[in-house]
């Protein structure tokens, strides 16, 4: 296979250049590896021939392959020996004048029809791009960490970028073996614009005393199929890292309310408790494992009182279905009768709002959330509100508990912790589709590939409804009064007409 990019340099020769350098030399290119720390490209060459060695030993690459990827790199001493690359990636400090400085030289350094390409994160690829002659030469091409088995590239076109240079990064990212996708030049591109509504907004549930830390992430995991839980994600990246791209998202929006950070990471952030790496963040760590808390027991209750069900409530017969499978006295009448358990399932309302509107007893009136099929769950959520009794909050726990199911109790909260979370994470993935950073296809391939989403955000709506999820935005825009979750006009349109969240005007 001829490579696309016969000869590639990679400028910065941390984890991530690393990356990039095996992946450009197993395609076939020549690979000249430059930093400007003494020893560092020659250190980069080492851990290549020990992961080829690796993989080498388990079968994965044959001894001849790995001897001609070895051949393939070469240490530059100097930027100037870049001279011959048709491509130039940098891999350096996120720091926009750095940046620029080193594009600005190796601009004068390659052929004019050589590619420049940046692997930055967060920063503007026009801004970075803004001062060279040929702009047109410039790109993003956005790697994640570990390269090798992180399998989405994002390639990202400046304002002034060539198509042909965006098709031919495209190009060299498949003969990489990842998928490649295409974003405009926006503040997170893809993958982490997409991804600031899951640790965001169950932030805020923690703020609102919704529930702790670990019931979250045992939601989202055991409801969704979420991998890992937010603040377990946010104790894995490190809140030195991930709360300065809250900010900077944040503010390169203009203070866009769907991005608003939190003052519990920032406040976290200031102490040091940043996660994993220094043994305490969200949870503690023992030896590198989380000490997370057990889950509170199922209440021990002798008799369930009868359960009468509101009339409004969502997935209603499913739900009655449920309580007579559980072995519940259900009550049909009009209203409920004075000892009955009541149950209300709303869409992103509160549990309070409904007992107020619907004039129910407050104090035996609990929530379910059924926004999805109780079967494709691992864990049914419950919510109290500020005035229900124990015994009628431990009676509910134990009914839902009693055929073994996991159950969660949780404060009054507007869309509970799973609509909320999941509403948020599709209203701004439509909105990226409204603005037209990149295509509906390319969004869910990105976010599953590069956040390991149980589904693409798009697909993900579709799964739940585009019009349960206008609900769920509407009402918690009613409950909180915030913009915030003021409904994309991508998803307004297509909730009212029907359509999938991946459907693409004519």
């Amino acid at each position: 296979m001829q490579p696309i990019f016969p000869q590639t340099g990679v400028v910065g020769t941390g984890a991530m250049g690393r990356g990039i350098a095996q992946m450009a030399a197993q395609a076939g290119s020549e690979v000249w590896l430059f930093d400007v720390q003494e020893g560092a490209a020659e250190a980069a060459k080492q851990a290549l021939q020990t992961t080829w060695q690796s993989l080498v030993s388990k079968n994965r690459m044959q001894p001849g392959e790995m001897e001609a990827c070895l051949q393939r790199l070469h240490l530059a001493t100097r930027l100037t020996d870049l001279s011959p690359c048709d491509l130039v990636v940098e891999a350096v400090v996120e720091r926009l004048d750095v940046k620029q400085r080193l594009f600005a030289d190796l601009e004068g350094i390659v052929g004019p029809d050589a590619v420049l390409a940046t692997n930055t994160s967060s920063l503007s690829v026009t801004s970075i791009g803004a001062a060279l002659k040929r702009p047109g030469q410039f790109a993003g091409y956005h790697f994640f960490n570990p390269v090798p088995l992180m399998k989405v590239v994002e390639v990202i076109a400046g304002l002034k970028t060539n198509d042909s240079v965006c098709q031919r990064l495209t190009a060299y990212a498949r003969q990489f073996g990842h998928t490649p996708v295409s974003a405009q030049d926006t503040p997170g591109f893809i993958v982490n614009h997409a991804g600031r509504g899951y640790g965001t907004e169950a932030l805020r549930v923690v703020g609102e005393r919704v529930a702790d830390f670990a019931t979250v992430d045992r939601i989202l995991k055991d409801q969704i199929g979420f991998k890992l839980g937010p603040f377990e994600l946010m104790d894995l990246t490190a809140l030195d890292v991930s709360h300065p791209v809250m900010e900077s998202i944040y503010h390169q929006y203009f203070e866009e309310p769907r991005y608003r950070p939190s003052v519990i990471t920032a406040q976290r952030l200031a102490g040091g408790v940043v996660g994993k790496k220094v043994g305490e963040g969200f949870y503690t760590y023992d030896k590198g494992v989380a000490q997370v808390p057990a889950e509170p027991p199922v209440p021990s209750v002798t008799e369930w009182p009868p359960v009468w069900v509101s009339p409004k409530a969502s997935r209603r017969a499913e739900l009655y279905q449920l309580l007579k499978d559980l072995g519940a006295r259900i009550e049909t009448a009009a209203a409920p009768s004075a000892a009955a358990l009541i149950l209300v399932a709303p869409l992103g309302l509160d549990v309070t709002t409904l007992a107020a509107v619907e004039r129910l007893d407050a104090t035996r009136t609990l929530g379910i959330d059924m926004m999805l099929d109780d079967a494709s769950t691992k864990r049914r959520v419950l919510a109290t509100n500020p005035a229900t009794r124990a015994d009628m909050r431990d009676a509910a726990h134990a009914l839902f508990a009693s055929d073994g199911k996991a159950v969660s109790v949780v404060r009054d909260s507007g869309g509970f912790v799973t609509q909320r979370v999941v509403a948020t994470i599709v209203n701004i993935a439509t909105d990226m589709c409204q603005q037209g950073i990149c295509s509906p296809a390319d969004l869910d391939i990105a976010v599953t590939l590069g956040l390991g989403y149980p589904a693409g955000p798009l697909a993900l709506g579709d799964r739940i409804g585009p019009t349960n999820l206008l609900e769920i935005l509407f009402n918690l825009q009613t409950v909180y009064g915030d913009p915030r979750y003021r409904p994309s006009p991508w998803l307004r349109r297509r909730g009212a007409l029907g359509l999938s969240l991946t459907h693409e005007e004519a």
